[in-house]
């Protein structure tokens, strides 16, 4: 692989990886129906992020080492994002506590605040409202931002070696 496909690849993921999973747990949420906990939120904030590093990454691709350090920032908040997944993953396994408050789904339309209040549904963050193999959606967010931010590093290195 050339140097500048390693830049390419990099600034690729970079971008394609947050907007997936932010896409993913948007489409969990609004089509899905899974409300998003307090810790679920916080992992998505580095994501936003990461896409917009990314995509000045893509835009400042004539300027390659002012386009590898946005390419490297948005790596940087993937990781985070997926620190957080691993985190909130293991209070949802029980391997550790985790925070104390919880997220609601939000008020119904039409009601006074206190019986908003009264009838808003709790969303635990140590309970996982759906899995596959085992495996909770913030383990997934876990294994894929840590897996990709590894990639993006990976191909920033091979790009930065003559």
């Amino acid at each position: 692989m050339s140097r500048d496909s390693a830049l390419f690849f990099a600034r690729l993921v970079a971008v394609l990886l947050p907007a997936a999973l932010l896409g993913g747990a948007l489409a969990s949420q609004y089509i899905g129906g899974l409300f998003p906990c307090e810790m679920c939120m916080w992992q998505r904030w580095p994501l936003a992020g990461a896409i917009g590093a990314g995509l000045a990454a893509i835009l400042l691709r004539r300027n390659p080492f002012a386009s590898a350090v946005f390419t490297l920032l948005a790596a940087l908040a993937i990781a985070t994002s997926g620190a957080i997944g691993a985190f909130h993953a293991g209070v949802e396994y029980g391997w550790w506590e985790g925070i104390t408050t919880c997220a609601t789904s939000g008020p119904p339309v039409g009601k006074t605040v206190l019986e908003a209040i009264m009838e808003a549904s709790l969303v635990r963050c140590d309970v996982a409202p759906w899995t596959l193999l085992g495996i909770s959606l913030a383990g997934f967010n876990a294994i894929f931002s840590l897996g990709g931010a590894i990639t993006i590093f990976a191909l920033i290195r091979r790009w930065s070696r003559p």
